[in-house]
């Protein structure tokens, strides 16, 4: 089989997460604009994660019995129409807009399988040494989604009103829809390989249980956990710090994606080679740390700029070389599988970390950040101890290196 476009999977992957990238900042702004709590706020953040949670290792076992294409056309035609309902939701008011706009994330967690079937796409195309650096394509779309995305959305909101970021990231996700349709080819041969079907606990068991796939995805739990709380509260810290507006928020995400992007584009492969996997995910956790414990009393524009800068390329360096390793420990019948535990694992995350960042935010702006901060710390010292001090043949890309 022709080997498939690295591009064009890259180019799919950036446009559904531009839309991501478009919605995600203004939840926060537009729930709260609309009459929501702390705790409410922090539900309709996470009802994404508790749909993920549920669904993603489904959508895996089903790419890996079908195929990666059509899961990744379902999941792009259900992002359009997510999107089409948050636009709806976000011209009415109160209540009813509320409970539209949580449906419409719901909708959306339904058919967010884009990643882990890219991820697993990947891994189909891709040597073991290889995959870590390339896992970094999937990071490098995230970080262009969360630089178009916020600056579309904060345009989108002054040209067009409530409902312009809406329409936009349903009209984007329309035309991946297409692109994927045309372009994408297959990577993956239905039937190939005997794919063991397990029901959904039995799964998560199986995967958790695999020797030190499951530690893996404990850390990946952590990293996630202690991003999802800076996502869900920086819109609200800035606006207790500076006054900023939503189009601000907007851009202070945008800036986050730059620094992530380069990260992700230009130094992963390098740092793999030079420090492996192990040791990577180690200094990643600490900078994560370093990063988000000074953020709340980050009361100018220059030391915010430094901190948020600092706290990006950390999170930026853990993804890649997390599931290079998952990836790499997998065989190859069940990389959909095992890859969608794991992205169940940050959805889980993502459930908790809103709700715990927003009730917390309430009580102390500081709280989420320094709490978080030493969580990351705790997560760093764990691999540390599990990874480099005890599992050196792990870093696998390293290891390809010496040879």
């Amino acid at each position: 089989m022709k080997k498939p476009s690295l591009l064009v999977l890259f180019l799919a992957v950036f446009m559904d997460l531009v839309g991501f990238g478009i919605v995600l900042p203004l939840l926060p702004v537009y729930s709260r604009d609309f009459g929501a709590p702390g705790p409410l706020i922090g539900l309709i953040m996470a009802s994404y994660s508790m749909m993920q949670l549920i669904c993603t290792p489904m959508w895996g076992r089903l790419s890996d019995r079908i195929g990666r294409r059509p899961v990744m056309l379902i999941s792009t035609a259900g992002a359009t129409g997510s999107y089409a309902l948050f636009a709806f939701g976000s011209g009415l008011e109160g209540t009813a807009a509320l409970g539209v706009l949580l449906a419409s994330r719901m909708f959306a967690g339904l058919f967010g399988a884009s990643i882990t079937v890219a991820q697993a796409y990947i891994a189909d195309i891709t040597p073991p040494a290889e995959r870590s650096k390339r896992m970094g394509l999937v990071g490098m779309a995230f970080g262009l989604g969360f630089i178009f995305g916020p600056a579309l959305g904060a345009f989108a909101a002054k040209a067009f009103g409530m409902r312009g970021p809406g329409c936009v990231a349903a009209g984007i996700c329309a035309v991946n829809f297409a692109l994927a349709c045309f372009l994408l080819p297959e990577s993956r041969k239905p039937g190939s390989e005997a794919v063991e079907q397990r029901a959904h606990l039995s799964q998560w068991l199986h995967t958790l249980r695999t020797p030190r796939v499951g530690f893996i995805i404990g850390l990946f739990f952590l990293a996630t956990f202690c991003f999802t709380c800076f996502e869900t509260t920086l819109g609200l810290l800035v606006d207790v710090n500076f006054h900023f507006d939503a189009n601000q928020v907007g851009y202070l995400f945008a800036f986050a994606g730059v620094i992530g992007a380069a990260v992700q584009g230009g130094g992963i492969g390098r740092l793999v080679r030079k420090l492996g996997e192990p040791k990577l995910i180690t200094v990643s956790l600490v900078l994560v740390a370093a990063g988000l414990a000074p953020l709340p009393f980050a009361t100018s524009l220059p030391w915010m700029l430094v901190v948020l800068a600092l706290l990006s390329i950390g999170s930026s360096l853990a993804r890649p070389p997390i599931f290079g390793l998952i990836s790499a420990l997998t065989p190859a019948a069940e990389q959909g599988a095992t890859l969608g535990v794991a992205q169940s694992a940050g959805s889980l995350a993502r459930i908790i970390g809103p709700i715990f960042a927003a009730s917390l935010f309430d009580v102390h702006h500081s709280w989420p950040y320094l709490i978080c901060a030493g969580i990351a710390l705790l997560a760093a010292l764990l691999a540390w101890a599990k990874l480099c001090r005890g599992g050196e043949d792990l870093a696998v890309g390293k290891a390809e290196e010496a040879g």
